[in-house]
């Protein structure tokens, strides 16, 4: 199953800041997009299946954070 979760940033260097850190992101293997005017970011990534809790979306909360970034529903 496959997870997308959209982060908007205050500015678009944020956003690119963001972006290029997930570039060899230990955590997961994610593929990530700028999208809009180049302030939001989309992240997509597979589920571990029957890995029990999968904690990759609270690791992108915490990095974007990082860039005061933000999850967009």
């Amino acid at each position: 199953m496959k997870n997308q979760i959209l982060y908007r940033f205050p500015d678009a260097q944020s956003a690119n800041r963001f972006f290029n850190s997930l570039t060899n992101w230990a955590v997961a293997d994610v593929t990530a997009k700028l999208r809009g005017t180049g302030d939001k970011v989309l992240v997509s990534y597979a589920l571990q299946q029957g890995a029990g809790f999968d904690a990759t979306a609270s690791e992108l909360d915490e990095l974007a954070s990082r860039y005061e970034g933000e999850e967009v529903n």
